[in-house]
């Protein structure tokens, strides 16, 4: 694979180095030598990764990361800070600024290029549900961007697969302070527990008696329940290869024995961060989706997702030779309820004719609002003589009791046109139109009844 990774060092040597290295590899190289400029390319969303030097003058890299991760608009993008410091607060510090990991100086070029593929791929496989997020965010959604910005990554759900009593015990004392922790001893029942458990992170120690924990990391990023699961891995210092292979198969991060419990904390609270913002933008998607197939007043199917499926169900009736029928019904005198009790009664009329609605219909059949006070039902398996009946009976449910509305109550009918499917060179269209040529005569002929097409 390939990415766009961002090089950011005040040292001309420096970045030369590392642009050569990554071309090499075929990424596509991108620098700048002081943190404004990185911010300014990253605020374009020109990168798919930043190798950030943390000693520059004016703004040091501590500072480019924290406000990287504290804008929305470049949250997402990985961070890896490089640099010649290599004490433990200091890399505590860059993973508290929220950098994804923290090399130091100088870097092997294999530890290098499996750390940064397997953060492009992470960040490239959330790109989609992130330009998702932003356009519902457009058409006011709840902002899963500034959401994921202002989370603490605390009080996350943590599967800990270790069989060392010892080594478990002090991954345990460190992070149940910040973090709901449980212990899985038994590696043959992790996958399982991974899967029904919901957690927000798995650790995996890489030391694991008579079991190949690499497999496991391997096991659950590819089951489906468990594949956006972040996994981490727990090593000793002779495990790199292993760590390495770790990266290539999914695994999300690294620590190395012995631990120092703030960067476990550090990090751990980084990947339930990811995975929150992951599961934000995942719900977002699904509510768009369901905001794109449904009518918001009433929680019917709209008219575009009727579009898109009477035809199939017309083929697939015509293909079984089973029937299928369709009413339209049109709440009568609406436009009056709407001028005398204004738009707010109006809506309460549509919300509760629906409510009546899908109480008079079937699970199978398919319950629209067309638009304004228009509604279809599209009713599989079902003759004419069977729909006229379910016509009256939402036809006498609608009138057979006022319409509460918050001044009030009013008497509503419904008028009904009722059709039935051919089959052959009947289509959609033409069913629809004949359904609606009945609902005209109903309304002609005094509102309040059903008639069916006499085709």
């Amino acid at each position: 694979m390939t990415a766009r990774i961002l090089v950011v060092d005040d040292v001309a040597a420096n970045v030369k180095l590392l642009e050569d290295r990554l071309t090499a590899e075929y990424f596509d190289v991108m620098t700048a030598a002081d943190g404004p400029t990185a911010l300014e390319l990253c605020s374009r969303s020109q990168c798919d990764l930043v190798l950030l030097d943390v000693m520059m003058p004016g703004m040091d890299g501590f500072e480019v990361c924290r406000r990287l991760k504290a804008d929305p608009k470049t949250h997402h993008i990985p961070v890896v800070i490089i640099t010649a410091l290599d004490h433990r607060s200091d890399r505590i510090r860059g993973l508290e600024a929220g950098a994804d990991d923290f090399l130091t100086k100088p870097v092997a070029d294999v530890a290098l290029f499996a750390r940064v593929r397997s953060l492009a791929r992470l960040k490239m496989l959330g790109d989609e549900l992130r330009l998702r997020a932003q356009t519902t965010r457009e058409i006011g959604m709840s902002d899963a961007l500034r959401e994921a910005v202002s989370d603490t990554g605390e009080q996350g759900k943590v599967l800990l697969v270790d069989d060392r009593e010892s080594s478990s015990t002090r991954i345990y004392d460190a992070l149940s302070a910040t973090q709901g922790v449980e212990i899985e001893t038994e590696p043959h029942e992790a996958l399982f527990r991974a899967a029904e458990g919901d957690y927000d992170v798995v650790v995996v120690s890489l030391s694991l008696e008579n079991f190949d924990a690499l497999r496991l990391c391997a096991q659950i990023r590819s089951l489906e329940r468990t594949r956006a699961t972040p996994v981490v891995l727990v090593a000793d210092p002779d495990q790199n290869a292993r760590v390495l292979r770790g990266l290539e198969v999914g695994v999300n991060d690294y620590l190395m024995r012995p631990l120092e419990p703030n960067e476990l904390v550090a990090r751990i609270r980084t990947q339930v961060r990811r995975r929150r913002y992951t599961e934000r933008l995942r719900a977002n998607l699904q509510t768009s989706m369901a905001l794109a197939i449904t009518d918001g007043l009433t929680g019917l199917h709209n008219r575009r997702y009727m579009e898109m499926h009477l035809q199939a169900l017309l083929d697939q009736a015509a293909s079984r030779d089973r029937p299928i029928s369709i009413l339209v019904v049109d709440i009568d005198h609406f436009k009056q309820v709407n001028d005398r009790h204004g738009h707010d009664a109006g809506d309460d009329v549509l919300r509760e004719f629906s409510r009546r609605l899908k109480a008079s219909v079937r699970g199978i059949d398919l319950a629209v609002r067309l638009g304004g006070e228009e509604f279809v039902v599209v009713m599989p398996e079902t003759d004419a003589a069977v729909a006229r009946i379910v016509a009256e009976r939402i036809r006498t449910k609608t009138a057979g009791k006022p319409f509460p509305i918050r001044s009030g109550a009013l008497e509503i009918t419904v008028s009904v046109g009722v059709a039935s499917f051919f089959g052959g060179e009947d289509d959609a269209a033409a069913l629809l139109k004949r359904a609606d040529v009945a609902l005209y005569k109903a309304k002609t002929d005094g509102r309040n009844r059903v008639v069916a097409d006499a085709a």
